[in-house]
């Protein structure tokens, strides 16, 4: 389904996962949605959309520590209870495993967040009142 923008322009509609996930214009699909690592740029460079919209909030931090901290801890915790795992032990493989799996989700998290905010039109709620548009 293709929905117009602003300017008149036809874009197709894209998958909002497959978008985000790679960083890329939830619109068009080829210009960046980040300006650093987790930096929203301000607007596409390739169709000029306004990426001021994107209000992502904790979501990419609460799903990396409820999906990816929960692993980490629950190495550690095997590591001491059965092996008794020195500090070295945990510094080397609790620390890297625990940074891998909490550091690199969250870039491209924010991104489906973001690309879904633009693809299902979320906003901030507010109250309807007659006469406002739909």
């Amino acid at each position: 389904m293709n929905e117009p923008a602003e300017d008149g322009r036809v874009w197709p509609r894209l998958s909002p996962l497959s978008t985000g996930v790679r960083g890329r214009c939830p619109r068009c699909g080829q210009g960046h949605l980040f300006s650093g690592f987790l930096t929203i740029a301000p607007r596409c460079e390739v169709c000029g959309l306004d990426f001021s919209y994107v209000d992502t909030a904790d979501g990419p931090a609460f799903f990396v520590m409820m999906f990816g901290c929960v692993p980490v801890v629950i190495l550690a915790i095997m590591l001491e209870v059965r092996y008794q795992a020195s500090l070295t032990t945990h510094l080397l493989l609790t620390l890297p495993f625990g940074l891998a799996t909490c550091i690199l989700p969250l870039r491209p998290l924010k991104g489906w967040l973001a690309a879904s905010q633009f693809t299902f039109k979320a906003r901030e709620g507010r109250l309807w009142r007659p006469g406002d548009p739909d």
